[in-house]
């Protein structure tokens, strides 16, 4: 099913900005949040994971219903989770977009990669703090 997702801070992915690698990071910014009747057409309660693709790749999230959201339309925090499928076309301002982006959402028992496995899946290396 194709939805508009939609990207922003929150207040738990702010309060773990200084420790982008902590399991609290990584909870706060794995979240999708999403309209109550989206979970019931897509056959699955709040908490189940799925699976988010767009046009710039695909992760797996734990889905948290909200009805401050419209129907169809999805919210992530930004950070390590929603830069994996937001892109990074700028339109030449040097900021990706992070409204108005077109996913698929389906439901998976798969689970939700770690900050590590998600930046060596885009590249990026492994590092000791």
């Amino acid at each position: 099913m194709r939805y508009t997702l939609i990207s922003g801070r929150t207040i738990p992915q702010g309060s773990f900005v200084e420790h982008k690698i902590s399991q609290g990071y990584r909870e706060a910014t794995s979240i999708l949040f999403i309209h109550p009747m989206d979970l019931f057409d897509l056959g699955i309660e709040s908490g189940d994971n799925v699976r988010v693709s767009s046009e710039a790749g695909s992760v797996v999230l734990k889905t948290q219903e909200t009805e401050t959201l419209r129907e169809g339309c999805v919210f992530i925090a930004l950070g390590p989770y929603a830069n994996a499928i937001t892109g990074g076309y700028s339109h030449g301002t040097g900021m990706p977009d992070y409204k108005e982006i077109s996913v698929e959402i389906e439901p998976t028992d798969d689970p939700i990669v770690t900050v590590w496995d998600l930046m060596e899946d885009i590249g990026g290396l492994r590092y000791d703090s």
